[in-house]
């Protein structure tokens, strides 16, 4: 994992193109024309939001499989994502990991923290390759102190993930696992998958392990590759590389049905 420092602050080395291990890899300042985020609003947070969050942090750059935020670690930090995905897990003392969300561009992590000033709930890892804005939590907190709209928009998204998590608690214990299983699928596929007009006009491409959809739906793993089979015989999925191809996310809601 890199430390939040790191983020803030690269090194010198870092800045003249030298890989940096002690800051896990991530690479160096970027320097983007204004029009590279510009327009870009979220279900979250309108351009402008975005644009004022951009203004107050510094853009930095990751690659997949790195860890950018610890489950426990101190809450000096908001990242807002600009381009790739993210996955927040928690590990259990059984060793299993449960994926709590799934987050894009135009979304913020590890916000929650820097709120109620308390240990991170979760692990944040880039699920791709990615770049975001780096904003410290002094920053953080200031901005939503003298700008009432944003503070606004961060209370609302904060109580729509929490009512998605309710949601998402009550059908693990209400559906089967391969309810669940294909739910969950539908779910990432209609809000992060990519069109894939190739396949056909609703299918997208979705990019996730058969681990974390185990862990996002409550079983196991061995469930999950039984589900997939099922779905792949089904003509609702295919599978190709770790992508899998969603023909129309929205058959998966309620499969199987009768």
């Amino acid at each position: 994992m890199f430390p939040a420092s790191a983020l803030l602050n690269p090194p010198p080395s870092e800045l003249r193109g030298v890989r940096a291990s002690a800051i896990g890899g991530i690479l160096m300042d970027l320097q983007y024309p204004e029009s590279a985020f510009s327009g870009l609003g979220s279900a979250d947070f309108s351009a402008d939001q975005i644009g004022a969050l951009r203004k107050t942090g510094a853009h930095k750059r990751w690659r997949r499989g790195d860890v950018l935020l610890c489950e426990g670690g101190a809450p000096d930090c908001v990242i807002m994502i600009e381009e790739g995905q993210i996955k927040a897990t928690v590990h259990a003392s059984n060793g299993y990991t449960s994926l709590l969300a799934v987050r894009g561009p135009g979304e913020l992590v590890g916000e929650m923290a820097c709120l109620d000033g308390r240990p991170r709930s979760a692990t944040v890892t880039a699920s791709t390759a990615g770049l975001g804005t780096v904003i410290s939590a002094d920053r953080f907190l200031a901005l939503l102190q003298g700008n009432a709209g944003l503070a606004m928009a961060v209370l609302r998204s904060v109580g729509a993930r929490l009512r998605h998590s309710d949601t998402h608690r009550a059908g693990n214990g209400a559906h089967t696992a391969r309810t669940r299983i294909a739910s969950v699928l539908a779910d990432l596929a209609h809000r992060y998958g990519v069109p894939a007009l190739d396949a056909g006009p609703r299918a997208r491409r979705v990019q996730v392990t058969q681990q974390d959809l185990a862990g996002a739906s409550g079983t196991s793993r061995e469930s999950v590759v039984r589900a997939l089979k099922e779905l792949e015989r089904a003509g609702l999925v295919s599978r190709n590389r770790g992508v899998l191809l969603v023909q129309n996310p929205t058959r998966l809601n309620g499969w199987p049905s009768g």
